[in-house]
């Protein structure tokens, strides 16, 4: 007896050209093939603009805190370093799109089964985090254009655009990218002249011999981990592109985007580490450039303003799909909606509780600690099936596996790597969190690579035998 082909699950209004901005009631069920369209090139562009953020530039000035003290080059160094492993993760995870036309959360159904509902919780609650995170910058570079507009109202401001672009959806996204790819472009050419004439060449490192590399590792850490957070958006958008485009082109359109936005904000960062306020960086901007009255100052807040719009519409539009494919029944652009209005809510306590570069490195390290086994646990699965599935075996959450092995391996790489962390609140708890790293490694922060290696083998071993071959 053989099993009767599953059909194709209906399907909600979705795009059907570049430029259709219909908004997008499809959720996260597969993209047909007759649906399928777009070039290779914005698959770039919704890398890029993303990465042209404050976040990026503020992660460049940490290199003159008390625990990393890194020189020019080496701060360089690792700024491209951090890029490239953790874009690199992303590009592998982009090309599950075309493939399957899945988004990545629903993808993952494949090796977590009903087990989804964890990762995909808590990536919901990472969007909604990142959209607080990055709410701050924006809506601060707005009352710094206009000092008349309070804080609160120029966070609705911000929430309202990138709230209608998630709700809208794939398309619209993908065009305000493309778009603002070349705007924000053009005017961080034009800021990083600008912020190249106020540079300090002059930054040294602080430690010599382990107590450097430790430094340095734990800095690549904190890079790389600003890029593999959008590990868990990879395929959101590469999903409409045809089945038969070339994987290694999206790999590489993805890494390309990314890593270059990422590098070029970051080294802006650490050019001006040491005139860092204190504060987030919208401020430091502002006050490198000029402060009140200076016009390219005020160009700076315009930019930073339209990068918040761009990064948060991609947390609402993922934060939507993510709760869906954790089984919550639950329409797209509802969902979409929901992710922007807590996202609103967490910046108001964001901005509102005292230390935010602390509370800033604490959140981009610690829940980023489970995004490496994630993805250790997707790419063996992935692999072990040939790169190939039927997306629509995933569609019926009742129909699903248990999806004990991958839960299993998500949680064990994470514990895993619990001793190799280098978190603020690991040393806060302490017991075995950081206990290798700040026993033997000199602060390096091995956690990444030890739990991602670690459920990568786990779920290999565990599921070798029951995961077929589409």
């Amino acid at each position: 007896m053989t099993a009767e082909p599953m059909p194709m699950p209906g399907v909600g209004d979705m795009p059907t050209h570049e430029g259709d901005l219909k908004i997008e009631s499809h959720g996260f069920e597969p993209i047909p093939e007759s649906a399928r369209y777009g070039s290779l090139s914005r698959v770039f562009t919704v890398w890029f603009t993303p990465n042209l953020v404050p976040a990026a530039f503020f992660i460049g000035t940490l290199v003159t805190l008390d625990f990393l003290k890194l020189g020019l080059v080496t701060s360089i160094l690792a700024v491209i370093v951090g890029n490239l492993v953790g874009s690199y993760f992303v590009g592998l995870l982009s090309t599950m799109g075309p493939k399957l036309g899945l988004a990545q959360m629903a993808a993952a159904r494949l090796p977590f089964g009903k087990s989804i509902i964890l990762p995909g919780l808590l990536n919901w609650l990472s969007c909604i985090g990142w959209d607080a995170v990055n709410n701050v910058f924006g809506a601060v570079a707005l009352t710094l254009l206009i000092p008349a507009v309070p804080f609160w109202l120029a966070l609705i401001v911000i929430v309202g655009a990138q709230g209608a672009l998630g709700i809208v959806g794939y398309e619209a996204i993908h065009t305000f990218e493309k778009w603002m790819a070349l705007v924000l472009g053009a005017m961080f050419v034009v800021l990083s002249i600008s912020i190249f004439g106020q540079a300090d060449t002059s930054l040294a490192d602080g430690f010599t011999g382990a107590d450097q590399i430790g430094a340095f590792i734990a800095y690549v850490a904190i890079v790389a981990s600003f890029v593999l957070a959008w590990s868990l958006y990879a395929s959101d958008y590469s999903r409409y592109l045809p089945a038969q485009t070339d994987s290694r082109k999206v790999f590489w359109y993805t890494l390309g985007g990314m890593a270059v936005a990422s590098i070029w904000l970051e080294i802006l960062g650490v050019l001006v580490a040491t005139k860092a306020t204190g504060g987030e960086s919208s401020d430091t901007i502002y006050a490198v450039l000029g402060g009140n009255g200076a016009i390219i100052a005020s160009l700076a807040m315009v930019a930073i303003f339209l990068g918040t719009i761009a990064v948060n519409a991609l947390n609402d539009y993922t934060g939507s799909l993510s709760l869906q494919a954790a089984g919550l029944r639950v329409r797209r652009v509802y969902s979409a909606a929901v992710v922007a209005v807590l996202g609103f809510l967490a910046t108001l306590y964001l901005q509102y509780n005292g230390d935010f570069a602390g509370s800033f490195i604490s959140f981009l390290l610690f829940i980023s600690y489970w995004i490496t086994p994630f993805v250790g646990v997707v790419l063996a699965d992935w692999w072990l099936r040939g790169r190939n599935a039927d997306p629509r075996s995933i569609v019926d959450f009742a129909r699903l596996p248990t999806g004990t092995v991958g839960l299993v391996a998500l949680v064990l790489g994470f514990v895993i790597g619990i001793p190799f962390q280098n978190s603020a609140l690991g040393y806060d708890w302490g017991g075995p969190f950081n206990y290798v790293t700040a026993t033997y490694l000199h602060g390096a922060d091995l956690a990444y690579y030890v739990g991602g290696g670690a459920a990568f083998l786990i779920y290999w071993f565990g599921a070798r035998r029951t995961v077929a071959r589409a």
